[in-house]
């Protein structure tokens, strides 16, 4: 370990290099981004150090927006919670060797007692060990109430990892519970900007593929209005399940706000993304919607779909409006079909 002097050298040297570095990009100094550039100095971070050097590989330039979004996806609530149940975890199984390692000592003890209980009977037949007896006797006692104290130590320590396996099991369900969406139970927008700020930086790093899907219902406020809020939350749960059936375990699908959904394809190159996008929309539109209460056919249901690549470097906002223009090309050019991006570029030639 560092002392205190060498210490507070290192950390001006790290500060200083941090905020030339900002200066030099014309980032403002705020402590979010003094935070994102003092890490990547320091070296503590690979995975942010990997992320920055990704951004400014080509043009050594980096946007205040770009530099918000390496904090949140560093150093926000979502990596905190992570942090947190990873932490409860260790503490469970930590404290389970404990108790196992007291019942091993408390076993031992009970076998200590019985051979001393033994020798202190063969004694009391030979009275000119009286005093030998006497001393033995001491042990003895003194083993029994080891064994015992022993025995409450691994009492409260069962108690106290049981306390530890229900914390984290409620922080579990806490992070699932803030992460779904409460309508369709799939992840919800926030659980999609980390999920794919996630797959996106993994794809830089490991120089694979990653797609996304943009999902819209063909004329879902016509609907809702004919047929009622309940009947079109309808829809959206079966489109939620749809979805859910449709993908891979990698593969994440989520609803994006109100009757647009996205699917997340780490591993996908855009072909066979289009390929499941049209299967998709062939799945839900093969299916009859049924008021559930009076029983009333209500028709298909038709989607629009848009399919975007995720290109090296760039940062998500922009992936994000590229499937935003190809979903909005499949709806303007007659709905129930799939756009990639690809073809609005072939669309401008």
């Amino acid at each position: 370990m560092l002392d205190n002097g060498k210490d507070a050298k290192v950390a001006a040297m790290l500060a200083q290099s941090a905020v030339a570095k900002m200066v030099d990009l014309g980032i403002a100094p705020t402590p979010n981004n003094y935070t994102v550039w003092y890490t990547y100095f320091a070296d503590s971070f690979p995975d942010l150090k990997s992320a920055v050097n990704a951004i400014i590989a080509d043009t050594d330039a980096m946007t205040a927006q770009q530099c918000e979004e390496l904090f949140e996806r560093f150093f926000t609530f979502d990596q905190e919670g992570t942090a947190l149940y990873n932490t409860t975890n260790r503490m469970e199984q930590a404290l389970t060797k404990a108790v196992e390692y007291l019942g091993d000592a408390g076993a031992d003890a009970a076998v200590l007692g019985t051979v001393l209980e033994g020798a202190s009977g063969e004694l009391s037949r030979h009275p000119a060990d009286a005093n030998l007896q006497v001393i033995i006797d001491g042990v003895l006692t003194a083993t029994r109430e080891m064994e015992e104290h022993t025995r409450e130590l691994e009492r409260k320590l069962a108690d106290s990892g049981a306390e530890v396996s229900q914390l984290r099991l409620e922080v579990e369900a806490t992070r699932r519970e803030a992460s779904t969406d409460s309508l369709t139970g799939i992840a919800n927008r926030k659980m999609f900007d980390m999920r794919l700020r996630q797959d996106a930086t993994s794809a830089v790093e490991n120089g694979t593929s990653l797609c996304l899907l943009m999902v819209d219902i063909d004329h879902f406020k016509k609907f809702n209005d004919s047929h009622g809020h309940q009947t079109g939350d309808q829809v959206l749960k079966l489109l939620a399940n749809t979805l859910t059936e449709s993908i891979k375990g990698q593969d994440t699908a989520a609803r994006y706000g109100g009757e647009e959904f996205c699917v997340i394809l780490p591993n996908t190159e855009i072909e066979p993304a289009a390929h499941l996008a049209n299967e998709i929309r062939n799945r839900l539109a093969s299916k009859n919607i049924v008021n559930r209460r009076t029983g009333e056919q209500l028709g298909t249901i038709t989607l629009s779909i848009g399919v975007s690549k995720l290109v090296p470097g760039e940062m998500v906002p922009n992936l994000i409006t590229r499937v935003d223009l190809a979903l909005y090309a499949a709806k303007n050019t007659g709905r129930n079909k799939v756009m990639t991006e690809r073809e609005l570029d072939d669309s401008d030639k």
